[in-house]
């Protein structure tokens, strides 16, 4: 049975997007190096991904509404797929006292930039090979990441997911729902591999058999 549409990052404050300046800036080696996922594309110029990614704060209340939705309690393990430098792992740990929560990310340089609060917590690997046993969680959280890896891998990933939380999981993912929406999203990106409106999203989360909730990351 699939899952919820749901936005538990509506905490989260707007990012303001220079899409003129982004399109005009791409070019297959910013593209090249962002997919690298190292220091420029974390701490680089904004060109090449984020353009500074430091701890604020924002992830604090998404912990919250995480914590609330899936009724997680100390003892709980969660993992975070694509967890970057680890600062929403790192939210969570405060945010309930004795969760064990843990994550993993691609990038060797974001787990090398993390806060010590979260070190010996995440793991350096790829979403569609998670080195964790079956039902190995409670929760499984994996925002912005799917997306990054072509069709038959993410629905790999989203098995993965599933075959570790059994469905106590939230995904989000690039999508549009208008063809004007579609056309921005193309001007911003940098390293989805794939994406689709979400119709189709939801045709590759049946496919995978991922019954989790989701939600879409959509620029207007």
């Amino acid at each position: 049975m699939m899952g919820h549409e749901i936005n538990l990052l509506r905490s989260i404050p707007r990012t303001m997007r220079n899409i003129e300046a982004r399109h005009e800036a791409k070019d297959p080696e910013v593209i090249r190096i962002s997919k690298e996922y190292g220091e420029m594309y974390f701490d680089g110029p904004r060109d090449y991904g984020y353009g500074g990614y430091r701890y604020d704060g924002r992830w604090a209340p998404v912990a919250r509404d995480i914590i609330a939705h899936f009724g997680l309690r100390p003892g709980d393990r969660v993992l975070d797929v694509g967890c970057a430098k680890g600062f929403l792992v790192k939210d969570l740990l405060d945010a309930l006292p004795g969760l064990e929560v843990f994550g993993l990310d691609v990038s060797e340089y974001a787990l090398m930039n993390s806060p010590p609060e979260v070190v010996g917590r995440l793991h350096l690997g790829s979403a569609d090979h998670l080195p964790f046993p079956d039902a190995g969680f409670d929760c499984v959280i994996s925002l912005d990441t799917i997306h990054n890896l072509p069709r038959p891998r993410a629905a790999i990933a989203l098995k993965e997911i599933q075959r570790l939380s059994g469905g106590r999981a939230f995904v989000r993912v690039d999508s549009y729902r208008t063809p004007a929406q579609k056309a921005i999203f193309e001007s911003w990106v940098l390293t989805a591999e794939f994406h689709d409106y979400p119709d189709g999203w939801l045709k590759l989360f049946e496919e995978a058999g991922y019954t989790g909730d989701y939600y879409w990351t959509i620029i207007e």
